[in-house]
């Protein structure tokens, strides 16, 4: 079977990055499948992740952000020239690969992919909320991008609670949860280090200002704790310069290949994302026996996390209660310990060799009924 997929670009140390590869890599090495990773924004950049040598991969070199040089009317002539271009290549590709399947995971691209992919089966994999905090134009965007959405042969979606959501726009909804990159090794997190960890995306969806917010309310009771935070992203310098001004054992550092480790030798992870499809580093710090602390944002987290199981599950923006679970948590060595070995229990229901079977039984049933 030939899968393609269609991204912008694997340039970034990103979660849909690390899936769309985890995810290629297994359908090459488990089920022989011929894939292809077809990028239209990655020019020189290197990919970040490991990708499998059997993987095509192959960029259009398209360039999508160059529009942005410009001024907002010839931003928009701009960006048509390049989605035609874009298209036209795709529709090449598409007569020289003859693939069974295409997935995509950009909204924007799902009009022109009608026209010219035939009669191959697409696949929208959605990674975002249905609903989200946007300005009015995004929400126009949103409706028009999501009518097309609605055309495609299926929708797969990481939640029941986004499911839902997208039932109204397709008839053809799944749920497939995200494959997640486990601990693979027998160490894990002993929980006694005086570190608490967020990892993500320095951007707004993380809510980064509320995570420092509530550091300030349990430092003082807690100051030989140190919060750690690692990633990338628009807001990082702010936050970086934020931390050295508010001087309370906030270290920010840049992201890390060896995100494992890092787990490993944390006693807590905390997110407070405003909200979150899925959050893929909870289960991640789960597989190295990391007990969490997360707002129940939207839709992701209560799907992973059981609150007072692997952790604690805190009311959507209730910074008092996060702190004081928290404060509960830095304190009690046997509670995070106990919760540390739920967690890793818990984790192995997102491994690739549960959730992997799902996509090929999606695949199986849509390019049967082409």
């Amino acid at each position: 079977m030939k899968i393609v997929y269609l991204y912008p670009s694997l340039a970034i140390w990103g979660g849909i990055e690390r899936i769309l590869v985890d995810k290629m890599n297994y359908l090459v090495r488990h089920y022989g499948y011929e894939v292809y990773m077809i990028t239209s924004d990655q020019g020189q950049h290197p990919i970040r992740y490991n990708i499998d040598e059997r993987v095509h991969f192959m960029d259009l070199n398209i360039r999508f952000h160059s529009r942005f040089q410009y001024r907002l009317w010839r931003r928009l002539i701009e960006y048509r020239r390049l989605s035609r271009k874009y298209h036209e290549q795709l529709r090449n590709l598409f007569g020289e690969i003859h693939p069974d399947i295409i997935v995509c995971t950009s909204s924007q691209h799902v009009r022109p992919l009608l026209k010219v992919k035939g009669h191959i089966p697409l696949i929208v994999e959605s990674h975002i909320n249905f609903t989200r905090p946007d300005t009015w134009m995004h929400r126009i965007r949103t409706l028009i991008n999501n009518y097309w959405i609605g055309k495609a042969e299926a929708v797969v979606t990481l939640t029941n609670g986004d499911a839902e959501n997208w039932s109204r726009v397709s008839k053809h909804v799944h749920v497939i949860p995200n494959v997640v990159n486990l601990n693979d090794t027998d160490q894990y997190s002993d929980c006694t280090e005086r570190h608490v960890l967020f990892v993500g995306r320095f951007e707004e969806q993380k809510s980064i200002g509320d995570l420092f917010a509530i550091w300030e309310l349990v430092h003082p009771q807690s100051p030989d704790w140190q919060l750690d935070l690692y990633g990338e992203g628009c807001l990082w310098s702010h936050y970086k310069q934020e931390a050295d001004v508010l001087n309370i054992n906030i270290v920010v550092h840049e992201p890390t290949q060896h995100i494992m480790d890092i787990y490993r030798n944390s006693s807590i992870l905390v997110l407070t994302s405003l909200y979150e499809p899925f959050g893929l580093v909870i289960p991640e710090a789960m597989s190295c026996g990391v007990p969490v602390v997360v707002f129940d944002s939207p839709h992701g987290p209560a799907t992973i996390l059981t609150d007072r199981e692997e952790g604690f599950l805190i009311p959507n923006r209730n910074r008092q209660l996060f702190a004081n679970r928290l404060e509960m948590l830095m304190g009690d060595l046997d509670l995070r310990q106990q919760m540390g070995m739920k967690a890793i229990v818990s984790s192995q229901r997102f491994s690739a060799d549960i959730i992997m079977p799902m996509w090929k039984e999606l695949f199986e049933k849509l390019t049967s009924l082409s």
